[in-house]
């Protein structure tokens, strides 16, 4: 397993009231309402909170979304995060992204061999 290059984990703060909210990412105040939404998830026993932001499209940004974002707990064994990585895929997704590869061959097992290469390519970060 490859360690990323850049942090996993940032400081979050969150001043939060009915209609507004104030979201800081390692003390940086995200632009004002630019966040339409957040969800907080935490499973205090297994690992850190998953933040997942929704935020306003702006005209000069070519693509922004919402994104698949794993962070292991470095006490974690490779089987936990693997099967952590799994618990969150999509079937439905993972089944039309397969059926839309361009290197299907037409073997007994194409669409098995799609699906593995294509959990391969979201667990390293690629389309």
């Amino acid at each position: 397993m490859t360690t990323p290059a850049e942090p996993s984990a940032y400081g979050v703060q969150i001043d939060a009231q009915p209609g507004q909210a104030t979201i800081r990412l390692n003390g940086e105040a995200l632009p004002v309402n630019q966040v339409t939404g957040y969800v907080l998830q935490h499973d205090v026993a297994a690992a850190l909170p998953t933040l997942v932001l929704h935020t306003r499209q702006p005209d000069h940004v070519q693509w922004q979304g919402l994104a698949r974002v794993a962070v292991a707990a470095p006490e974690q064994d490779d089987g936990q995060v693997v099967a952590a990585f799994l618990q969150n895929v999509d079937p439905g997704a993972l089944a039309r992204a397969a059926l839309e590869r361009d290197d299907l061959d037409g073997s007994p097992n194409e669409l098995t061999v799609a699906m593995l290469k294509q959990l391969a390519d979201w667990a390293q970060g690629r389309a």
